[in-house]
């Protein structure tokens, strides 16, 4: 499995106004500049955050785009699987797929399970809040070294 730009970028934007969020909206442009995305493919991504809820747009002078929630509220997995699909290594592992005729007799589907098991585990239990507190204890460290 290999997650697109889309998702991987989809995760930094919302760490990004999460670690940005003082109440006040925050513009394409500086969220661009930030995490080195071009505000063409930015805006495509935070489209879909929007529509999903996952951020908040307002419109004029002032507007920009903050997160909806507070960041312990989504997970790497809720952004992954809005941006990406299914998290499946297989078709048949995915939400709603038929069963496949050879599942009694497939030696491999539980390496897939497995797989897909390990994957979610991860994605699921990581937050942007816990992302915000690795990035502040890095900073912190940084600061120490100097």
């Amino acid at each position: 499995m290999k997650i697109s730009t889309k998702g991987r970028y989809a995760v930094r934007v919302m760490l990004d106004l999460a670690l940005n969020n003082t109440g006040e909206c925050i513009k394409v442009k500086e969220i661009a500049r930030r995490q080195g995305i071009s505000e063409k493919y930015l805006e495509q991504i935070i489209a879909i955050l929007n529509k999903a809820g996952y951020v908040k747009s307002v419109r004029g002078a002032q507007g920009g785009y903050r997160i909806a929630k507070e960041p312990e509220n989504y997970t790497v997995g809720m952004i992954l699987r809005l941006t990406e699909g299914s998290l499946a290594p297989v078709a048949c592992l995915e939400d709603g797929a038929e069963e496949c005729e050879r599942c009694d007799t497939c030696e491999t589907l539980e390496v897939w399970r497995d797989i897909y098991k390990a994957v979610n585990g991860v994605v699921d239990n990581v937050t942007i809040a816990e992302l915000v507190k690795k990035r502040q204890k890095r900073l912190e460290n940084l600061d120490y070294s100097i």
